[in-house]
């Protein structure tokens, strides 16, 4: 009996087929073997999924708990003296005179008012941090927007400082020494001075979806790179989707079987695998220093990205044009339709659904790039929001890149933020291939 499943263990298949039948018991013992390694089989799927899953749950967690707090953002209400000497003495109420005025003192005045005993040149400096440096260009544009404030003292709101911010939000420990704390002891004093007054509150934070980039966190915002990063998806889909689509349906319907065609599908397919970091190369090449167009522009971005997407959506159309069945190319063909009239009016259309899925799963790969980007010069430090694609921007994987290598505590929370709102534009446009390839799905 030992022997026997030896020999049974050594060379099943060979057993069965040619040599002695096995036994009852032994063929028991084959089956058994082979259930239990069709469970082990299964365990291993269910354990690779369940790790997959684990380790996205704690990616999203992570991003989450970090990122959320940066929807929100803390404001100090101060009660400013617009006073007319010192913003439009003459009453001109001329936005150039208007933008002259330091509107820094008036925000200074104000802390200084509330709070009459702090002196010294250090304590008051101290005292001035407690305001975002970038309120007064806030204040400036709100005096240029509303000029009958002019003459009168009103409360503003205006943004606090990273550190108050931060430590309103429970980042930082005010029950540690105060030689570890960014915010000292006089400032918690202040803090909660404003706070008894009513006068310091945390509310959503519109500067995050309003602004561009600035070195001031609590000034930064996403906008910018949101535009860039819209202007560089309108440039590649016009120009990657059509040319995609066409090559592929010439190479697939219309191209001869010869070597050259089988050379170009060969390093199409290659191409799909290359490391976008050599389209980055490429576009710096060819499209900057032979071309010479604009440096860190959402066309120059469109362009490399164009290159980069090109060989998926090449793939992608062509395997969806390989799956249409032969019936309906010759049914067109016997009812006398040309090549043309059959590809453009039967195949394209029942190719549909796998065309649109490969060429918005390919975009959602572009939109996600960063090395590319990179190389052409989109990593400048660009605050203003562009308003063609030909002037300088940058992209929102860019913006995360250059986020995540701020030193400042509270650029960590607007990273994962950026981090959530580009999983956010990933998924969408994955639920939008799903849903059109089911809309338009043919089950033949």
């Amino acid at each position: 009996m030992t022997e026997a499943l030896r020999e049974t263990d050594l060379r099943p298949l060979e057993r069965l087929v040619s040599g002695p039948r096995p036994t009852f018991a032994e063929g028991n013992e084959l089956v058994r073997r082979r259930y239990a390694r069709e469970r082990r089989f299964r365990l291993m799927g269910l354990g690779a999924i369940g790790l997959a899953l684990g380790l996205l749950a704690v990616l999203l967690l992570s991003v989450g708990t970090q990122g959320y707090k940066a929807f929100w953002q803390t404001y100090v209400t101060l009660d400013i003296d617009f006073a007319r000497d010192r913003i439009d003495p003459e009453g001109t109420g001329d936005p150039a005179v208007i933008g002259k005025a330091n509107f820094q003192e008036l925000i200074n005045g104000a802390l200084y008012r509330m709070f009459p005993d702090v002196e010294g040149r250090r304590d008051r400096k101290a005292l001035r941090g407690l305001v975002s440096s970038a309120a007064a260009l806030d204040l400036r544009e709100q005096v240029k927007a509303d000029p009958s404030l002019i003459g009168q003292t009103v409360p503003v709101e205006m943004l606090a400082s990273d550190d108050i911010d931060q430590l309103m939000k429970g980042e930082i420990d005010r029950n540690l020494k105060e030689s570890n704390r960014r915010v000292k002891d006089r400032e918690l004093i202040w803090v909660d001075a404003l706070a008894e007054q009513g006068r310091i509150e945390t509310r959503f934070n519109t500067v995050l979806f309003t602004h561009g980039d600035s070195r001031e966190p609590e000034q930064a915002g996403i906008w910018g790179a949101v535009v860039g990063s819209f202007y560089m998806m309108i440039v590649t889909l016009l120009l990657a989707a059509p040319i995609g689509i066409a090559a592929a349906t010439y190479l697939e319907e219309f191209a001869p079987k010869s070597r050259m065609t089988d050379f170009i599908e060969v390093n199409i397919n290659n191409l799909a695998a290359v490391p976008s970091i050599v389209f980055g190369l490429l576009g710096l090449a060819v499209f900057l220093q032979v071309f010479h167009l604009p440096r860190s522009a959402p066309l120059v971005g469109g362009l490399t990205l164009t290159l980069m997407t090109l060989p998926t959506i090449v793939v992608a159309t062509r395997a969806s044009l390989r799956s249409v069945p032969p019936s309906i190319r010759e049914a067109a063909l016997g009812m006398g339709a040309s090549k043309v009239q059959t590809v453009a009016h039967h195949v394209l259309p029942l190719a549909l659904p796998g065309i649109l899925t490969g060429a918005i799963i390919g975009m959602a790969q572009a939109l996600g790039e960063t090395a590319p980007l990179l190389m052409i010069g989109m990593v400048a430090f660009i605050v203003d929001i562009p308003a063609t694609p030909l002037d300088p921007a940058t992209a929102l994987p860019v913006q995360i890149y250059l986020w995540a290598d701020s030193p400042e505590r509270a650029f960590t929370e607007r990273t994962a933020a950026a981090i959530m709102v580009l999983l956010a534009f990933l998924v969408i446009m994955n639920a939008l291939a799903v849903i059109l390839r089911r809309k338009f799905e043919r089950k033949w």
